[in-house]
């Protein structure tokens, strides 16, 4: 994963000693971190002594991902409360924000599923303005992070397997459903970088035999809770998208397919007609 863009102000801030800063540099260059110099400076920023931006930068070396050592990651303009075993948001799902803005700019009822820290709820809100804003999770470990992440934007966040904990009053009201479900083909987990398969939730990278027995969960059950021109939007893999794009046909959504590929982005969106 790319690393996290240092923080503006940390141009203004005090300048650390360099013995502190390169000897961070040299225990982040020798555990392996390709961008060893700008996680310094992250710590740096990150620590409020040397004695912790040191401990930091040990967590770091050992395998934590960058995220979780400095606790938060950057999301479409956004920093975003992360802790370790919840699921870092990754940038290519900033492309399935932007296609849920472009396709509902004027969303007023937003859930924000399999939400991890509510990055794409907290987002969401933050471009679309006062909404009303759900999220859910089945970690609730992920839902007590996305908790703290969804309070500034008046949000809900709820434990339970997908739709089931959602209040039933959003039925057939729901503008973006935004689903970052796990698609993960069971046998690739092992082949996923070991910061993921480590230290992040397995329920949030699994997604069954060919990764998509989530997805088609979601699918089946979405139309039940968009509202009229509603939006269910899905990441999936270019490899998957013909098996989601059936999955949401037969639950009776219009579908549509959105690529990214600079960001290796596949996203499925299904609108609500009736």
């Amino acid at each position: 994963m790319p690393p996290l863009t240092p923080p503006a102000s940390s141009a203004s801030s005090p300048a650390q000693p360099p013995s502190s800063r390169d000897a961070l540099v040299l225990a982040l260059r020798a555990a392996g971190c390709v961008f060893a110099e700008e996680e310094a400076e992250l710590i740096l920023d990150a620590a409020s002594t040397a004695d912790e931006a040191a401990a930091m930068a040990r967590r770091r070396a050992a395998g934590l991902p960058l995220e979780h050592v400095v606790g938060w990651a950057e999301f479409h303009g956004l920093r975003v409360g992360v802790e370790p075993g919840v699921f870092v948001p990754r940038r290519r799902t900033e492309f399935l924000v932007d296609q849920a803005l472009a396709a509902v700019p004027h969303a007023s009822v937003v859930v924000d599923l399999c939400c991890g820290s509510g990055a794409v709820g907290a987002a969401l809100a933050a471009s679309l303005g006062p909404v009303e804003l759900h999220a859910c999770d089945i970690d609730p470990v992920a839902v007590a992070c996305a908790r703290r992440n969804l309070a500034e934007h008046g949000g809900h966040a709820y434990a339970g397997d997908l739709f089931a904990p959602l209040p039933d009053r959003l039925r057939g009201r729901v503008d973006i459903l935004a689903a970052n479900v796990p698609y993960v083909p069971t046998d690739e987990v092992p082949l996923l970088p070991s910061e993921a398969r480590e230290h992040e939730p397995l329920t949030a990278l699994d997604g069954g035999g060919d990764g998509l027995d989530v997805l088609r969960r979601v699918a089946a059950e979405a139309p039940l809770w968009l509202a009229p021109g509603g939006r269910l939007l899905v990441e999936t893999s270019e490899r998957q998208s013909p098996a989601a794009v059936e999955a949401f046909a037969r639950s009776g959504l219009t579908v549509r397919v959105a690529r990214d590929e600079e960001l290796s982005a596949h996203v499925i969106l299904g609108a609500a007609f009736r």
